[in-house]
């Protein structure tokens, strides 16, 4: 299947899951469970969205493998594997925050970062009605337009996005971190949906973005919306990357910011 095929599934499948997890939201929310500490949460609507998910792609695509947040992994025979965030940015949905999106990325190869090639993927934000696509080579667009990220600014007059891992002792060192960062940059935020953070570099909204401890379904899509739009997506010391380190800048920034955040250890 062509990449804009999977494309076109990709993004059907992101509007259609993006619309049962906002009727969701209205109706009001339920926690399901609890996963890496108490304050990260899985309600019933992101377990009944992956379940949505994985079934419309059953009937689609039953030879591909599969891998979601919330219901693991399922190998498949087609070389292909979706990678699935069925809500992304949990906190956010939970207290009506209206930042959190669905994202959905098919892969080649065994489903690792490390060695991955991502053909295509969506993102989207129901809650504002933004979709975010992408294909390997054929750009990246929001809606119908296709995005470039922005000319880079110095690192001073960089807004810088990132993000917190839920346990204490990892918290306490992020902290650290940003204390060291800001006051080499314009401002920092935490909007707390990796994927949209991804996003908002391929459409300038952030300047670069970096963070630790990231899963697979939370960059899959979105790394290929910022690489597509023109950002450098690394690792760290240039390898790929993973959930020991993600950044994503323009060109020209991404080497200073990976700089300054190996003197602060991030």
């Amino acid at each position: 299947m062509p990449n804009d095929e999977l494309l076109s599934l990709a993004r059907d499948l992101a509007i259609t899951a993006g619309g049962l997890a906002r009727r969701r939201r209205v109706e009001g929310v339920e926690i399901a469970d609890h996963k890496s500490s108490p304050v990260d949460v899985v309600t019933q609507a992101d377990r009944e969205t992956e379940t949505l998910i994985r079934s419309m792609l059953a009937d689609a695509r039953p030879d591909d493998g599969f891998l979601g947040e919330e219901g693991g992994a399922g190998t498949g025979s087609s070389g292909l594997t979706w990678v699935v965030d069925p809500i992304d940015g949990t906190v956010n949905y939970f207290y009506g925050i209206p930042h959190w999106a669905v994202s959905i990325a098919v892969v080649e190869g065994e489903p690792d970062p490390l060695t991955w090639r991502a053909l295509a993927g969506c993102v989207t934000n129901p809650m504002t009605g933004e979709v975010y696509t992408a294909s390997e080579g054929g750009g990246a667009f929001s809606g119908n337009q296709q995005l470039r990220v922005t000319e880079a600014a110095s690192l001073a007059q960089s807004l810088i996005g990132t993000g917190f891992g839920y346990e204490s002792a990892v918290r306490a060192k992020q902290g650290a971190v940003v204390a060291g960062l800001l006051p080499l940059v314009r401002d920092i935020r935490r909007f707390g949906t990796a994927s949209l953070d991804l996003c908002a570099v391929a459409t300038g909204r952030l300047n670069g973005y970096f963070e630790r401890g990231l899963k697979p379904w939370d960059h899959a899509a979105a790394a290929l919306v910022a690489r597509e739009a023109g950002a450098v997506v690394t690792g760290a010391a240039g390898a790929p990357a993973s959930a020991e380190f993600l950044l994503a800048a323009p060109p020209e920034l991404a080497s200073t910011l990976e700089a300054v955040l190996a003197q602060l250890d991030a």
